[in-house]
């Protein structure tokens, strides 16, 4: 600690130098596009150069209290970008990027660190222009060296996500005093020669690094020292897995900007760590901390009649949204050679019986997911329309053939019951003959006499039931499925190697869709270690398709291509999807404030105030 703190005296003592330098900017070329103060993946942002606050925000909330939060597990590192370790919640509020996106459109970015971006029509390029004012914590100036010093950085010891967006970058050069361009690479154009249009936009929401607080320290290695950042916030005190705290930056250099106005309320922000949820709702009702946002029906139907929720100093609400809900599944690991036959993943989703699973764990709330974008308009419907068909056929022969056809509807019993789970069972067991494999002495194995036999793992006890159940009606068909519940490092360390069976896990998209999804299917991320390809999909027809995304020309388009991609992975049988619900359904105690409008992508926390 004491070496980072002669650091940033050292880096302060040469401000004076840095102001006295100069630095002649290039002649700008012709025909080259103006700058603008945001920019939007397709069409125009919605608010112009000048506006006062976004309209999911009270630009008059008042400032001051305490916000406190939970979270389960633990953590072990305060540097969120690299795959080693598991790093603290909120370490956001410390790193700001260049540009930042709003919440009531599908993909917008307004200028943060960044005054202004430049893009010619073809996005081949993009110029940010550096607010003079931005300042890291520490006083000393955000310059174009830290912007490309963060793009190297990243490039090269970043999480794999971040390495493959900023390997897309062919040229970056410090074009002015306060500019920095970078110009892409064709490999992530698509099949028809056109250009990634999304990268522009990557490239704006690119974690933005003090060079200064950096240079020659091990960046991929896990650390407890707090980093240099740039945010609303710096991190005041932690207990390594256990707690940490973030208290506003007073003077923040980026306070007054219109796109924080109306946030970052508190004057404190706390993540305490459970050891699991349970514990964390009980805690909740005690008034350890103030918010709860609650995803297990169950826990919502009959967890919450407690004293503070009777006479209202705890209140509940489900806020409506339009995002795409979080694809959340039992995932085949098709790195497994029992996995490896669409036929055998086919079979082994008809055991879950969801229906009699929503009604009776789980109070009927679920929605069943038949998308990897559910609750959204890009989730594939009915037959494919001419827009799906132009991207679908050129991979005809690569796509199975149910893709051409109606959209896919995972398996139902009926209501849930006896009947229609055996049902479900029996087209198993003839899918699983066709795959070669076949019933002996009660158990299920293949042409050499393998037994199919395999591992779920899990992270939450809470998921437990489903997997227990998925288990049992497994076992009637003579497969063995193990559920093995381990820790939240266990779990992480082995998500990130593959080393699993099956897993419950879930993928999160935005509305707009784009190079994250190579990331979760794409062939290359398959073996990437800690990408989120955790099915270890190969497919040259999904690549092709998830890559095709950047290239979207406008919002029908764009919707048109993530249809035919949700068709390819839905077909594939890559996983048993489970649920959703279409609400947030948020508990919290009545001191906190919130905003009356709830913008498309749901609330946003950083919104809301504390009335004490």
């Amino acid at each position: 600690m004491r070496d980072f703190q002669i650091r940033r005296l050292a880096a302060a003592a040469l401000l004076p130098l840095i102001a006295a330098a100069s630095w002649t900017a290039p002649s700008a070329k012709a025909g080259e596009s103006r700058p603008a103060h945001a920019i939007a993946m397709h069409g125009e942002p919605r608010y112009p150069a000048g506006f006062d606050h976004f309209g999911y925000v009270d630009p008059d909330a008042p400032k001051g209290g305490v916000f406190r939060n939970a979270a389960t597990g633990t953590f072990d590192t305060l540097n969120p970008h690299i795959t080693r370790g598991r790093a603290a919640l909120g370490l956001g509020y410390v790193t700001e990027s260049l540009m930042r996106r709003s919440w009531d459109e599908p993909f917008s970015l307004y200028g943060l660190i960044a005054e202004s971006i430049t893009v010619p029509d073809d996005r081949s390029w993009v110029e940010f222009t550096l607010r003079p004012e931005a300042r890291w914590h520490d006083g000393w100036p955000i310059t174009p060296a830290d912007v490309l010093f963060s793009w190297r950085t990243l490039r090269d010891h970043g999480r794999p996500n971040h390495r493959s967006y900023y390997a897309r970058v062919a040229t970056a050069i410090q074009t002015g005093e306060r500019s920095v361009r970078f110009t892409f690479s064709e490999e992530g154009a698509s099949e028809d020669g056109t250009g990634d249009r999304e990268m522009a936009l990557i490239m704006g929401l690119m974690p933005i690094l003090p060079e200064h607080a950096w240079k020659g320290r091990d960046f991929d290695r896990t650390t407890l020292e707090p980093p240099l950042g740039s945010g609303p916030y710096r991190i005041d005190r932690f207990e390594p897995g256990r707690s940490i705290v973030y208290r506003r930056v007073p003077d923040y250099w980026g306070r007054d900007l219109s796109i924080n106005r109306g946030q970052y309320n508190f004057d404190e922000i706390r993540y305490d760590y459970y050891r699991d949820d349970g514990v964390a709702l009980e805690a909740f009702k005690a008034g350890a901390y103030d918010f709860r946002r609650e995803t297990d029906p169950a826990k919502w139907a009959t967890g919450y009649d407690f004293p503070a929720a009777r006479d209202g100093r705890v209140t509940l609400e489900t806020l409506a949204h339009g995002r795409p809900e979080p694809m959340r599944a039992l995932i085949f690991n098709t790195r497994r050679p029992w996995f490896s036959d669409r036929r055998v993943r086919a079979a082994l989703a008809q055991a879950l019986d969801f229906d009699w699973i929503n009604r009776a764990l789980f109070h009927g709330a679920y929605h069943r997911t038949a998308s990897y974008y559910p609750n959204s308009e890009l989730a594939a419907e009915g037959p494919p329309g001419p827009a799906e068909l132009a991207v679908l056929e050129p991979l005809r022969r690569d796509l199975p053939p149910e893709v051409f056809g109606p959209a896919y509807v995972p398996p139902s019993t009926d209501g849930g019951g006896p009947a229609g789970l055996r049902a479900n069972l029996r087209r198993a067991l003839d899918l699983l003959a066709q795959a070669g494999w076949t019933i002996r002495e009660g158990g299920l194995v293949d042409a050499a006499g393998a037994a199919l036999e395999f591992e779920i793992l899990l992270v939450s006890p809470d998921d437990e039931k489903i997997a227990l159940e998925y288990g049992r009606a497994l076992r009637r068909i003579g497969v063995v499925a193990r559920v093995r519940t381990v820790d939240s490092a266990q779990y992480q360390a082995r998500l990130e190697d593959f080393d699993f069976d099956m897993t419950l896990n879930r993928w999160t998209s935005t509305l707009s869709p784009g190079n994250e999804q190579p990331y979760y299917w794409g062939s290359e991320a398959a073996d990437q270690r800690g990408s989120r390809n955790y099915a270890g999909i190969r497919s040259p027809a999904i690549d092709a398709l998830a890559k095709g995304l950047g290239a979207a020309t406008d919002r029908a388009d764009l919707v048109a291509r993530v249809r035919a991609l949700d068709r390819a992975l839905t077909w594939g049988h890559y996983v048993v999807p489970l649920h959703h619900l279409p609400g947030d359904r948020v508990a919290y105690w009545s001191r906190l404030r919130r905003p009356a409008v709830t913008p498309i992508y749901g609330m946003v926390i950083d919104a809301w105030w504390s009335a004490d």
